[in-house]
């Protein structure tokens, strides 16, 4: 069995301040997350400068115009170096969300080849042409799309040398925060039997639930949004969970994954022990004499289990005892 592997999306979720970003790694390393990903892109590539906010902009934010408000978050291509060497120091993988042709060619300059390919990319080809050229590994998010359009992603991606072992799909909701009524988690389910690929989530839900049950869904890849306080200003803030929540997800995942163990059905190591005490023998109900014949009568189940088996009971029916029973006492052929 895989281990999960878990994402703290740090997003834009550090405020374009440098030390909030290293807080953020801080907080994602000593939960146990094996890598955090932050957002990589230059404002003027991928947002018009009329380009209105979506609502949930609008309620967590104070600016009105999303230009505006992408540009007061864009990292610096300094402070991105810092956050990798930083990474680097933790022992913690960097991962990116690339919004323009620029961030990704400054991953590749990074030598970065897992690419996180974001939910509203899926229908940009020449992005992904530009992403394929390089990566070893690229995670697909999948807000936003249909079965029609994944796959015409996946086929685009496999035409330009990708193969299915490099591929990633992640359900996700581009909501924040998502509706537990529009997770539709089943689909991991599909997504893994249907395009033979490993699968994940990318969650924007309130709380634990919905990653927890992706993980008996098939989820090998897990992304949550973290942040420092809920209360901070900022797109991302209220729809991820804090260091505290994040440490507890994490270890409840773990749990999670043990618990599916195998679909080999047999007693476990553990429960061998309690075979003989909560199973049943046969056992006389009442004082026998040799030669009598059983019946439902004089013979009974009872623990524990170190006689004659219990699904034997209707076979020994009419037999003859072959000696005297007191009550109570296990039958024996």
């Amino acid at each position: 069995m895989n281990k999960i592997f878990f994402i703290a999306e740090a997003g834009v979720n550090h405020n374009n301040k440098l030390k909030l970003a290293f807080k953020l790694i801080d907080a994602a390393k000593s939960a146990g997350a094996d890598a955090i990903k932050f957002q990589v892109f230059k404002t003027e590539n991928y947002v018009s400068k009329k380009a209105p906010l979506a609502n949930y902009q609008k309620k967590n934010t104070k600016t009105n115009n999303q230009f505006k408000l992408i540009k007061n978050l864009e990292l610096s291509e300094i402070n991105l170096e810092r956050i990798i060497k930083y990474c680097k120091f933790k022992k913690i993988k960097f991962l990116a969300s690339a919004f323009d042709i620029w961030g990704i060619n400054f991953l590749k300059k990074k030598k970065i080849t897992t690419f996180k390919v974001p939910s509203g990319e899926i229908n940009n080809f020449l992005y992904l042409r530009e992403v394929s050229k390089s990566a070893k590994k690229i995670i697909l998010s999948t807000g936003m799309s249909n079965e029609k359009e994944i796959r015409e992603a996946l086929n685009f991606l496999y035409n330009n040398g990708i193969n299915q072992r490099q591929i990633i799909l992640l359900q996700c909701t581009t909501e924040y925060p998502a509706p537990f009524t529009e997770l539709n988690l089943k689909v991991i389910k599909k997504f893994k039997r249907k395009f033979k690929v490993k699968v994940g989530l990318s969650d924007h839900s309130i709380g634990e639930i919905a990653p927890i049950i992706a993980v008996s869904m098939g989820a090998e890849i897990i992304e949550k949004h973290l942040t420092i306080n809920r209360k901070l200003s900022g797109p991302d803030h209220k729809a991820s969970i804090e260091p505290n929540e994040l440490k507890s997800l994490i270890k409840k995942i773990k749990l999670a994954q043990l618990s599916l163990g195998s679909e080999l059905k047999k007693p476990t190591k553990s429960e061998i022990k309690n075979i003989k005490i909560a199973r049943k023998s046969i056992y006389a109900s009442k004082n026998i004499t040799k030669g009598e014949r059983y019946t439902e009568e004089n013979i009974c189940l009872k623990r524990p289990a170190i006689g004659i088996d219990a699904s034997k009971f209707f076979k020994i029916i009419g037999k003859k005892a072959i000696k005297n029973f007191k009550r109570d006492e296990k039958i024996i052929l």
